[in-house]
């Protein structure tokens, strides 16, 4: 596994090459507390290249000091990625899957195709808006992956339906594929709920059959 190191601000985030082919790279985007190791087990059927990041706070991404942990900034984490990769097809697990999402929305044009799977984080937190709460116990934090800061934060991270529509329906519009997001979970929190209703995503198949429909576009 070779990994490549990109720079998102004063992360230095870490972005592995599971596998070698040609054509479009498959990026796969791992669960809350787990990481690019974990994900790379999956016994994926893709032809093309295969990639896996980790995120900020995981893996061997870098650990802010900070905190601070959002959904959208793991977002930025794999707009980086793509500026490298270029056009991709992704594959998220729980958190992972959420987060595919929101870059299907934020970049239609170069993400060609979203599986969303099962996994820690799928749910997230709050289905409304809530306030930032602080975490005053510095002393859980081992400098080593999972930050345990993102792990609390991120568990905590909303999750509206209304915010989930909204770029369900960027995606479709801007996308060149007819269903650029495909819904192959089992859990089905009520942002999974919202966006399945909506048209131009996929439901009804499998991981593989998802991916197989992507392959071909």
């Amino acid at each position: 596994m070779s990994t490549v190191h990109l720079q998102h601000n004063r992360i230095t985030l870490a972005l592995h090459q599971i596998r070698d082919g040609q054509g479009r790279p498959l990026l796969l985007l791992h669960g809350l507390g787990e990481s690019a190791q974990a994900i790379r087990s999956l016994p994926v059927k893709w032809s093309g290249p295969v990639w896996a990041l980790d995120f900020t706070g995981h893996g061997e991404s870098t650990i802010p000091h900070g905190g601070g942990y959002s959904a959208e900034i793991l977002m930025a984490d794999v707009d980086i990625a793509l500026r490298h990769l270029g056009e991709a097809t992704i594959l998220g697990r729980g958190l992972g899957g959420y987060v595919a999402f929101l870059i299907a929305g934020a970049r239609p044009q170069l993400v060609k195709g979203v599986v969303i799977a099962d996994g820690p984080g799928l749910s997230g937190g709050a289905i409304h808006a809530t306030s930032s709460s602080e975490i005053t116990s510095a002393g859980i934090r081992t400098g080593t992956a999972p930050d345990p800061w993102a792990l609390i934060e991120l568990s905590r991270d909303a999750r509206p339906p209304n915010y989930a529509v909204t770029f369900t329906r960027l995606a479709v519009t801007a996308s060149s594929i007819d269903e650029p997001i495909a819904v192959t979970t089992r859990v089905t929190p009520p942002w999974i709920e919202a966006i399945r209703a909506e048209p131009g995503v996929l439901t009804g198949v499998t991981l593989d059959e998802a991916l197989e429909i992507y392959a071909a576009i």
